[in-house]
């Protein structure tokens, strides 16, 4: 009875971990699609203010190379989190699922004693 709770807390805990690396990765995601957003405009800015648009002209602004180059990174960065937010979902749902298992399980065991109070225990026999 009190490993099956420990076991429970466990699962719960675990379950609880993998929400909230779920919810860290999207959040970095959000963020750094954001920040890429914000560097896109402030290319568009000094692109603006230069008059060069092209990036291979000699006189293409400095800060636009370097931003756009910050930019790609950013967006780099999101993909492979992205990569990440589908495996921390799988184990997500593989941790969630297991913890239904137990907890039904646990439900079934307990739904047994109460059942029957009155039932002696079982014990085994030797044939």
């Amino acid at each position: 009875m009190k490993s099956r709770e420990s076991l429970i807390r466990l699962k719960r805990f675990r379950v609880e971990e993998k929400r909230r690396q779920v919810a860290q990765i999207e959040s970095m995601i959000a963020e750094f699609e954001r920040m890429a957003t914000d560097l896109d405009a402030q290319i568009a800015a000094e692109q603006e203010r230069s008059g060069i648009k092209d990036a291979t002209h000699f006189a293409y602004p400095t800060f636009a190379k370097a931003a756009s180059q910050r930019r790609d990174n950013l967006v780099a960065s999101a993909e492979e989190l992205k990569e990440q937010l589908a495996a921390a979902n799988a184990e997500f749902t593989e941790a969630s699922e297991e913890l239904d298992k137990i907890e039904a399980l646990a439900e079934r065991g307990a739904g047994d004693r109460v059942a029957d109070p009155n039932q002696p225990p079982r014990t085994a026999t030797a044939r």
